[in-house]
């Protein structure tokens, strides 16, 4: 089934937290994907750092269930990979207008990263409502947050980049915020190790955070 742009909002909206997972070997990447949907958290951003990204992605959209999209998506040939290997959503660190385009033309719904007003009004220019703050940690935080989202009220944000489970509460409380994305279940060493069922306990773990956490006014 086709991912439009507003049913990947509703599914962000619906889990909170968008598990940022780095695969060095590809046979890590099915008993991850299983590990995620046992603990709740059934959708994962699969970055293209590695040589083994994107038959990871391929893997772990083989799981039933789970929702796969790629990260770290920079070049516009990229998109095309990641499609073909069957992610249905594609997050940049930066603003691209050709990543944008190739990702609309692939009917895919893309998260462009965005850091700067600027960036947020290229954006917006190109019809997209929700981006990715990152790195939101290292680019100040909710102080920034707060600063972008007051002249943007109707822009939504997916802080990444240095969020942990101790922090991630304070960013979905925002109302700005529809979800985060954190790499503290989902850990290299984790997925190193083969450590899979506290994969599943951490992401169980991060589900109950978000049930706990309310919504500024």
């Amino acid at each position: 089934m086709t991912l439009t742009g507003a049913d990947f909002v509703a599914v962000l909206q619906g889990i909170r937290v968008v598990p940022v997972v780095v695969i060095e070997r590809v046979a890590d990447a099915e008993p991850l994907a299983r590990a995620l949907v046992a603990g709740g958290l059934p959708c994962a951003e699969v970055t293209f750092r590695t040589a083994a990204a994107q038959e990871a992605i391929a893997a772990m959209a083989g799981v039933e269930g789970m929702l796969v999209g790629a990260g770290t998506v920079t070049r516009a040939e990229l998109v095309a990979r990641a499609v073909e290997a069957g992610a249905r959503f594609i997050v940049s660190p930066g603003f691209s207008a050709r990543v944008v385009t190739a990702s609309r033309d692939a009917g895919v719904p893309g998260i462009t990263g965005a850091a700067t007003a600027t960036e947020i009004q290229m954006a917006l220019d190109e019809g997209l409502d929700t981006v990715k703050l990152f790195p939101a940690e290292a680019v100040g935080g909710l102080a920034t947050l707060r600063a972008l989202s007051a002249p943007f009220p109707g822009v939504r944000f997916v802080p990444t980049g240095g969020i942990t489970q101790d922090s991630a509460a304070d960013y979905l409380a925002n109302p700005s915020v529809v979800a985060v994305g954190g790499s503290w279940m989902v850990t290299p060493q984790l997925i190193a190790s083969g450590d899979f069922a506290e994969v599943t306990r951490r992401a169980a773990a991060a589900v109950e955070l978000t049930r706990r956490v309310e919504v500024a006014a």
